[in-house]
């Protein structure tokens, strides 16, 4: 009997680029192998030489159609070379993630996301330009005037159990229509593969509700909240001293590194790290204890234990989740070898 997989890869769409996804039919036993598409239609190749490559590099059980079909992740290859595309920032963190494999890092990133219908947050008043009560009562909020969405967020999180993703939590966040799950604990370049994974669950199945999910770093301008990645690492290491943890700050808040890595986590993070809404404003760099207002917060059951992990509140929501596994891992470790 047939089997349906169904292809998935990363556009080259910028400044924030959009998950593809195809269908192919399968004979049963049959293993998903390489495939096409038109990156001509993806911005990731001219009209005149449009084909490009999808190699599956991650499968899990489709918990959508169910039955033997499956989510297979690609990564987008050159046809000529069969070499990664530029677009392709899962090699560059596969290499990184197998260069310090040593160092056994582990990730946990935060997904936050903002449900949308009609062109405003899902919960809003529609009328006009009425807005809901300032923030405050929605953060991890019950009941039906504090919370909007809870029947996608529940959808999404038995797909991600079912698809046997490494998803460890959910909650409603600070803007209403505004939620999080995180993934994780994972390594370099799982943390991506699952992250990406679930995005393409929560897309797919918002649009079954007639919603559209954004991971817009300021969805709604003004005194709210907006939308970020906060990504918890450790190494091996740092989960046995504190030294290591203090070291591992210093590493990320060394001279150039900072801007470096603000570049790769994620567009218009200058409209988030504004230094209100517990961020730091992206101009500066500071680490402390329980202090979400930092760059990046040591927990405090972290500075009692002597161990532990950290949490980098920079990336944004739109982030690319290779690009920033790739980038603490390669600044922390390199650091520390």
């Amino acid at each position: 009997m047939a089997y349906r997989a169904e292809y998935i890869w990363i556009d080259g769409t910028e400044p924030v680029p959009l998950i593809r996804s195809k269908t192919k039919i399968l004979d049963d036993g049959a293993t998903p192998g390489i495939w096409g598409f038109d990156g001509s239609s993806t911005n990731q190749a001219p009209g005149s030489n449009s084909d490009c490559v999808l190699s599956p590099v991650f499968t899990c059980p489709d918990p959508i159609r169910g039955g033997n079909d499956v989510l297979v992740l690609n990564e987008v290859l050159l046809p000529e070379t069969m070499e990664p595309h530029p677009t392709n920032t899962r090699a560059a963190c596969a290499a990184v993630a197998e260069k310090y494999a040593s160092f056994e890092p582990w990730f946990g990133m935060e997904q936050e996301y903002t449900f949308f219908k009609e062109g405003r947050p899902l919960g809003w008043p529609n009328e006009g330009y009425y807005y809901p009560a300032p923030q405050g009562p929605y953060y991890c909020g019950v009941g039906a005037v504090e919370i909007a969405g809870r029947d996608i967020v529940e959808a999404h999180t038995t797909a991600c159990l079912e698809a046997g993703l490494a998803i460890s939590g959910t909650n409603a966040e600070v803007m209403l229509g505004q939620w999080e799950y995180q993934i994780g604990p994972a390594g370099t370049i799982e943390v991506g593969d699952h992250m990406w994974m679930a995005r393409y669950l929560l897309y797919r199945i918002a649009e079954d509700f007639g919603v559209n999910a954004s991971i817009s770093a300021k969805p709604i301008k003004g005194d709210w909240n907006g939308a970020g990645c906060h990504t918890n690492f450790s190494t091996k290491q740092m989960r046995e001293g504190y030294d290591a943890i203090i070291a591992a700050c210093e590493a990320i808040g060394a001279e150039g590194k900072v801007e470096e890595h603000l570049a790769g986590y994620g567009h218009g993070y200058e409209d988030r790290l504004t230094g209100l809404h517990e961020t730091a404003h992206f101009s500066e760099f500071r680490y402390g204890v329980s202090d979400r207002g930092a760059s990046i917060r040591i927990p405090w059951q972290v500075a009692q234990d002597q161990k532990g992990y950290i949490e980098d509140r920079r990336p944004n929501a739109n982030c690319d989740p290779y690009v920033v596994a790739r980038l603490i891992t390669e600044t922390v470790c390199s650091a520390a070898s």
